[in-house]
């Protein structure tokens, strides 16, 4: 069933039938930051309600098209009011971001006719949260607001804030039950020992010993389930959760270290493998279909074919739907 289709991404929707989808990941273009040169793009919007309500309309058919235990994976960055990000006098510097491109289409002029009504100048206008509670008002289950931090994130130059490090990926469902899983992701065991020993022979499994509290490489504590007023105490653990733990893994959390990669087919940096395989693996079962409505260079449907899945990518802009084609080639071939 795997697809790639140029137009909008609303007008497609409308032409798939009733739950063919199992899972749908994907990132719409952030608010104010690029101009893709195509009439009906998203993102250019003259006021943010306008922005949030043209997503809101385009993810409610994403409902429509999903099966009924299907999960929605979204990517959503931030911006503040009146900071100039992606306007067309700071090309060079917003092309640095995630979702920016070359100085053609940053600087166009459509970036700069946004009027931030009901901000005020330097405002962090929560874009993302906006976001969120608005497709939970029209039906989605809210589940889950994951922090994808970027350890390579762009320095910034702000002398009255921290430097931006993260953006949101939240989770959200058709049903209150879902596919989910959790098994797929797993990540190590923080405190794990890889170190036989002393005196075992040939019998020792990496990731096989208990966890111990205060382990010396990650500095962290552990929970004592209140045995100790201090959870940084070294304390001796006999499970994980409710059951014992001799695996060496445990349920991924909530924040993912994941770096931003570029793409050598596109001039923006773009969606990373890692963070679409961990959605893909928790969200869509083998042999599923999963649908990324801007799809841009297709990082989704890359990974899709990687990990035996099929795709639905629809891209409004002809010269990404090229970039997705020629990237598909590769990973077949």
């Amino acid at each position: 069933m795997s697809k790639i289709i140029n137009g909008d991404a609303l007008e497609v929707l409308r032409t798939l039938p009733d739950e063919c989808v199992d899972c749908c990941i994907t990132s719409p273009p952030y608010y104010g930051l690029r101009d893709y040169g195509s009439d009906g793009q998203i993102g250019l919007e003259e006021t943010v309600e306008e922005y949030i309500q043209k997503l809101v309309a385009v993810f409610r058919e994403v409902r429509r098209v999903l099966k009924r235990d299907g999960t929605l994976w979204l990517n959503m960055g931030d911006s503040y009011a009146g900071s100039g990000k992606g306007a067309a006098a700071y090309p060079d510097n917003a092309k640095k971001y995630k979702q920016a491109t070359n100085k053609g289409m940053v600087g166009a002029i459509k970036t700069a006719k946004i009027k931030h009504i009901g901000y005020k100048r330097k405002d962090l206008m929560g874009i993302p949260w906006e976001l969120a509670f608005a497709l939970r008002a029209d039906g989605w289950y809210l589940r889950q607001d994951i922090i994808w931090y970027k350890p390579n994130c762009m320095p910034e130059s702000v002398k009255d804030r921290c430097t931006k490090s993260h953006e949101y990926i939240f989770l959200l469902s058709k049903s209150d039950k879902y596919y989910f899983d959790s098994e797929a992701i797993k990540e190590p065991a923080v405190g794990f020992n890889n170190i036989p020993p002393a005196g075992s022979v040939g019998t020792f499994r990496p990731n096989s010993r208990r966890r111990k509290g205060n382990a010396k490489t990650f500095r962290g504590g552990v929970y004592t389930g209140n045995k100790a007023f201090n959870n940084s105490q070294s304390q001796e653990r006999d499970s994980h959760g409710n059951v014992e733990n001799v695996t060496g893994l445990r349920n991924k959390r909530d924040v993912w270290q994941i770096s931003t990669r570029g793409y050598k087919g596109a001039h923006f940096a773009t969606f990373p493998e890692e963070l679409a395989r961990n959605c893909l693996l928790a969200g869509c079962r083998k042999g599923g279909v999963v649908l990324d409505p801007f799809a841009g260079s297709g990082t989704v449907a890359a990974v899709a074919v990687k990990c035996g899945r099929d795709y639905v990518a629809i891209e409004i802009n002809e010269n990404y739907t090229e970039i997705i084609r020629q990237r598909i080639r590769e990973v077949e071939t």
